[in-house]
């Protein structure tokens, strides 16, 4: 067979590869599935499926490394003003090495449709939940720190299959839900430069492997950054984006908070709450985030070593609103997951990436620059609740905008079945184009 003739049936071999994954089918990946599977798996755009399973051995070691955690003294103060306060966290350890099961969790990975694909050299973990409905719109949804596809599984249901949640058929999408590089199941970047533009075109590519001509994109937290990069770079097929921490804080706002300086007189009741709302967040919540964007090695040396460091470092952040909105195993999940994927140092590695460039500011995100069309939900609970006023100077092709009455960072995690009508709402309008 000549090398044209060869192409030609590998390339036939991967459509049909192809359409399978898309349809969320599992495809058992056994060395003899394909007559050209070594020639497939070398041309770098294999779909392959993915089974979660850690050994026995690693969760022992967990429980005995939490049950061994040296604790701190007490806080001096009786509130958390000093961080997680030593009662509730230490109360929380004993229940992760006692009472916690990982293997549920395990489990409600397994029972999705689970792909990895390498692209630009890295491995891509994502999730690939295909609607029942017909006309159904594909959407990629991407997580943040500290965050994982944990956060986004229980939008599955309404989004995919509304019908069954009070929803319109009319609203149904198809579902990716990708694992950004160094988080969860997906691989660790070797080099530099992994940044929201970068990962942004691996998005691209991945929707296109997935035989998505026309398709949106959702993000919050490093989500948004990412998707709205997508939308900067106009990917092709991408219609339009929705975001739920939007980059909208003005320069001259941001100068005034870098520096700690009042608000101006000339804000709205709205913009002033903004206004104070990140006043605080800079002053007491942040250091996570300068840590982690210059010294992200050296902090992750005790994330890696300490579950108990790694799980109150992720617990405190945004003034501890995981304690606050969720339960203790969904939060339990997602810090097992960091542990066992040993991923604290590589997810902490895009603020560096980023320069420590804050996702909310529009001036770092170039939102300007975006002319596909953006929607934005604000949620109640959120870092800061940006003010429409702000949203519209930043994008200048907003079709939506709707403050939500609950819900916060973690809107999709905290409030599955308002958000997903959220997401309907907004990206509704982009199904006709």
């Amino acid at each position: 067979m000549h090398r044209l003739q060869v192409s030609e049936v590998i390339d036939q071999d991967r459509r049909s590869l192809l359409r399978s994954a898309a349809m969320g089918v599992t495809i058992a990946c056994t060395a003899g599935l394909f007559p050209l599977h070594r020639a497939l798996a070398e041309s770098n755009e294999l779909i392959r499926p993915f089974h979660v399973s850690f050994p026995e051995e690693a969760l022992a070691d967990l429980r005995r490394r939490v049950a061994a955690t040296r604790f701190p003294d007490r806080e001096t103060v009786d509130d958390g003003s000093q961080g997680l306060q030593l009662a509730s966290f230490s109360e929380l350890m004993g229940y992760w090495s006692t009472g916690y099961d990982w293997r549920k969790a395990e489990a409600r990975l397994n029972a999705l449709p689970q792909f990895t694909t390498t692209i630009d050299g890295v491995d891509i973990h994502f999730i690939h939940v295909r609607s029942r409905h017909a006309n159904a719109l594909p959407l990629i949804m991407t997580h943040g720190w500290p965050g994982s596809v944990f956060e986004l599984l229980k939008t599955i249901g309404p989004l995919t299959d509304p019908t069954s949640h009070g929803g319109n058929a009319e609203d149904a999408f198809h579902l990716v839900l990708p694992s950004i590089p160094g988080f969860g199941f997906s691989g660790k970047p070797k080099g530099t430069g992994w940044g929201p533009e970068r990962i942004a075109r691996a998005w691209a590519e991945l929707m296109h492997r997935l035989g998505y001509g026309r398709y949106v994109a959702q993000g919050g937290d490093w989500g948004a950054p990412i998707s709205s990069a997508m939308a900067r770079q106009a990917a092709p097929g991408l219609l339009g984006i929705h975001i739920n921490l939007p980059a909208a804080v003005p320069s001259e706002v941001a100068a005034l908070l870098a520096t700690g300086a009042p608000a101006p007189q000339n804000l709205s009741s709205k913009e002033r709450a903004a206004f104070d709302a990140l006043s605080t967040f800079y002053k007491r919540y942040r250091a996570y985030a300068a840590m982690m964007g210059t010294r992200p090695q050296t902090i992750g040396y005790a994330l890696t070593d300490s579950p108990a460091g790694l799980a109150a470092w992720m617990f405190d952040y945004n003034n501890a609103e995981p304690l606050r909105l969720l339960t203790r195993d969904e939060m339990l999940d997602d810090v097992t997951l960091y542990w066992l994927t040993n991923t604290a140092v590589s997810s902490a590695r895009i603020y560096w990436e980023t320069a420590g460039q804050s996702v909310i500011l529009s001036a770092a995100q170039k939102t300007t620059e975006i002319s596909l069309p953006v929607a934005i939900s604000v949620f109640p609970d959120e870092v800061y609740r940006a003010p429409e006023s702000w949203a519209r100077r930043a994008y200048r092709n907003l079709i939506y905008f709707n403050e939500a009455d609950k819900g916060g960072h973690f809107a999709a995690w905290e409030q599955p079945e308002l958000f997903s009508r959220e997401v309907a709402a907004a990206l509704r309008p982009l199904r006709q184009h």
